[in-house]
């Protein structure tokens, strides 16, 4: 159906519809509803869509119901949907035994082709977030299918609107320009090398145009929040370009992808200005609302500065510069066609960025305010740091200060955690045992940090040295003595966690060494074992992860130490916080696996019907029965 055989009359019904599927009344509410959920089979219902989609004057939740609609129409009706296996796919709305009462029908070209024309001319205009970021993922759905074979036209259109970015009154089409080609670039970000030939010619058309933009945005005078939206995008566009492969050159002539380094992107020289650009956005001060400085008006909340553009510009730019630190860092695992830039980069880049990551870095310890993901990528960078020798040679006066200034402060608990820990265990559990935690966690960033100091650097390089490691452990056994020192009232329980997180973290290397392994009997004794019965809920739980940390530590007594600490075990399974019940549920087969033996007698001690003649592996069965049956009984 064409734009000009839609009337006013069906746009106006359409609206009526989506209008009424918000009403309270069920029965005006279902057939509303019905209505739109059969828009798929009428032809021309995106381009009524789009057309409401676009209307300020619509009541905006009625134009964001369109704009959702618009993007599940063109995701499921643009093309058959398949399976990897090339298998057709069930609709989106069948039922649980894959049934739907019609198959919906592919879009007509004539809608295609009218939603193509209008969708972008609509986005670059949109001011609103929620609706744009609607449109850019409807222009992605249908990149997907068309970009560039069947969409010749869309790169040149977000390009010109992008080129006339040094008119302040168009900001907004240049910002949602920028998001549109994100969007695109998007489509191409996990694809193969031989795959991305589009995304090359993206590169080598857009990035002339994205560099002095970029460089612009990124100066000392640059403090408003479009401009930081704005950067915002170029680095989102740039990281799809280049965390997998450095774009290659110009596509070869039978159309596949060229393998060749990219000129826009490839060798040192080209890509240095991108450097600035990083370096420039990781050390730009954000200064507080109260200063009255510029950037000016920093939110106060903590959720609100997470979103806070300028915040997201640093966190896009630590992001970058860690990841090409991870590929290209040590030149040795570099692809061959790279090894050269690999070499640059090691060399000469990483060092560079030292500086401003450690200077993000004292934000916290000099009492300033910096994002939990801005913290977490600036120690994966370090981390990577601490391994290769250039770079550690100039991080190793500052060792000191990332240890216990930084990592330590970032692995204590927090109030929140505590709050979690006492009044929402469950979200407290999940938290803590959370396999995303690696990705966005300081805390866990912070431990992989330490664990690679003491891997790397542990020990001193002569007799009269100290090595990251004998330093480390000196600075935690003060804590505990400090800790056992104190009075019960005055006693920093956080602290003390911390200090036993950090012991339990280094485990694999404090066992495997005969000078450490020794001492850690007395560890257990005098700075966990007392914490089984601590009213401090958390030092519960950590006492009993502690002891699944080392539960292959030597044990010098007659077994009286064992003992006690499989009864502590047993003890906790009813403990009155569910973190602690479930960290001591854990702690029985490391425990057993390390100390068969014993757990005969152990069992024995604590009056169970099982004799300490049976075999280690009835033992071992009977006694995690016995566990069992402790935890499930309360």
């Amino acid at each position: 159906m064409t734009e000009e055989q839609i009337t006013m009359n069906q746009v106006e019904a359409l609206h009526v519809a989506l209008q009424q599927s918000f009403s309270p009344d069920q029965n005006v509410r279902d057939p509303a509803e019905a209505t739109i959920k059969n828009l798929k089979f009428i032809p021309g219902a995106t381009q009524m869509l789009l057309h409401i989609t676009e209307e300020k004057q619509v009541q905006y939740e009625v134009r964001q119901a369109a704009a959702i609609q618009l993007k599940n129409i063109c995701r499921e009706c643009w093309v058959e949907r398949v399976s990897f296996s090339g298998l057709p796919l069930p609709p989106v709305d069948a039922d649980e035994s894959g049934a739907a009462s019609k198959k919906p029908p592919l879009l007509l070209e004539e809608d295609k082709t009218a939603v193509k024309k209008k969708l972008v001319v609509c986005l670059l205009a949109e001011p609103d977030k929620s609706i744009r970021d609607l449109m850019a993922e409807t222009v992605h759905c249908i990149a997907i299918h068309d970009f560039p074979t069947s969409w010749p036209d869309l790169l040149p259109l977000l390009l010109h609107a992008i080129s006339q970015n040094a008119d302040p009154s168009q900001a907004l089409r240049v910002h949602n320009a920028l998001l549109a080609l994100r969007k695109v670039c998007k489509r191409y970000e996990y694809k193969s090398r031989e795959q991305r030939g589009p995304l090359n010619e993206i590169v080598i058309q857009s990035f002339p145009l994205l560099l002095p933009l970029a460089q612009r945005l990124s100066g000392p005078e640059e403090h408003s929040l479009e401009g930081a939206l704005m950067l915002k995008q170029v680095l989102k566009i740039f990281w799809s370009s280049t965390q997998f492969y450095l774009p290659s050159g110009p596509n070869n002539s039978d159309g596949t992808a060229n393998i060749a380094p990219s000129p826009a992107l490839a060798n040192p020289e080209t890509m240095q200005p991108w450097f600035d650009i990083l370096r420039a956005a990781l050390v730009k001060p954000l200064p507080e609302a109260s200063e009255g400085l510029e950037p000016r008006n920093q939110p106060t909340s903590k959720e609100e500065r997470n979103a806070w553009p300028w915040w997201k510009v640093k966190k896009w730019a630590a992001q970058i510069i860690t990841r090409l630190f991870s590929r290209y860092g040590i030149p040795n695992y570099a692809e061959d066609e790279v090894k050269e830039f690999a070499q640059h980069f090691s060399q000469n880049v990483a060092p560079q960025f030292l500086g401003p990551i450690c200077e993000t870095l004292n934000l916290r310890p000099s009492g300033r305010f910096c994002t939990d993901r801005v913290v977490h990528l600036c120690l994966n960078f370090v981390d990577l740091a601490v391994e290769l020798a250039p770079t550690y040679k100039l991080l190793k006066p500052h060792m000191d200060f990332l240890l216990y200034k930084v990592c330590f402060p970032a692995m204590c608990l927090t109030e929140e955690d505590i709050e979690e820990f006492e009044n929402d265990p469950h979200e407290f559990v999940h938290k803590q045992n959370s396999p995303l935690s690696d990705f966005y966690d300081p805390r866990m960033s912070a431990i992989t940090l330490v664990t690679s100091a003491v891997k790397y650097r542990g020990q001193g390089y002569d007799a009269a040295s100290l090595g990251v490691l004998d330093a480390l452990l000196g600075f935690l056994t003060e804590i505990l003595q400090r800790y056992n020192a104190t009075e019960e009232a005055n006693r920093n329980h956080i602290e003390k966690d911390c200090a036993l997180l950090v012991f339990g973290s280094l485990a694999e290397v404090l066992l495997a060494k005969k000078k450490y392994a020794a001492e850690l009997e007395g560890l257990m004794v005098s700075s966990v074992f007392p914490d089984f019965n601590s009213p401090v809920g958390f030092l519960r739980c950590r006492a009993c992860w502690m002891v699944q940390r080392f539960s292959e530590a030597p044990w010098s007594d007659d077994g009286t130490h064992l003992r006690n600490l499989i009864q502590l075990v047993l003890q906790r399974l009813s403990d009155p916080a569910l973190p602690v019940q479930i960290e001591a549920s854990k702690v029985s087969e490391e425990e057993i696996r390390g100390h068969e033996i014993m757990c005969g007698e152990a069992i024995a001690f604590s009056g169970s019907p099982w004799h300490s003649g049976s075999s280690h592996t009835s033992i071992h069965c009977s006694f995690q029965h016995y566990l069992y049956m402790q935890f499930y009984s309360h």
